[in-house]
């Protein structure tokens, strides 16, 4: 039982949960990947990658609120919690040490990549049971491509 009451049929409710959380989950991690590239940049494009992981840091925190934020509006009880995170994650590991400009653009690209993935997946399941949080995965999904499109031409 919730505090907090929704306006959502049940069975659209558990959809809805399944893909705030699983967005949230992925956000979160995507903003801790992101800032450990951020940290352990290096190489002749260092300043540039290192001010682009910013924004990537940022939107995903930006958008981990959004979600989260949603998901209790609906009286879904969001679980950012680094267990959580760290047990549910399916986001690759980053390499731990210092890691070359062009190694750190190919990881980030792929953790976007299946990071948007998923969410377009959340797009369409979302889609009957909630469409106002399926815009809300909607613009972050196209937020999280245009990052994407901008780290694969920094290794074109």
């Amino acid at each position: 039982m919730s505090v907090i009451n929704s306006p959502l049929p049940e069975a659209g409710r558990r959809v809805v949960a399944d893909a705030l959380q699983g967005a949230l989950v992925d956000l979160i991690d995507l903003s801790l990947t992101a800032k450990q590239a951020h940290w352990s940049l290096y190489g002749p494009r260092f300043r540039s990658i290192h001010l682009q992981l910013d924004e990537v840091v940022s939107a995903a925190r930006t958008f981990s609120d959004a979600v989260a934020e949603r998901a209790a509006a609906l009286g879904i009880t969001p679980d950012g919690r680094a267990t959580t995170i760290a047990t549910t994650s399916s986001v690759p590991a980053y390499p731990a040490g210092w890691v070359k400009d062009g190694e750190a653009v190919a990881a980030v690209v792929k953790s976007l990549a299946l990071i948007i993935t998923r969410m377009r997946e959340r797009v369409t399941n979302t889609a009957e049971a909630d469409p106002v949080t399926q815009d809300l995965i909607i613009s972050i999904t196209a937020d999280l491509e245009k990052q994407h499109w901008m780290f694969q031409a920094e290794n074109s």
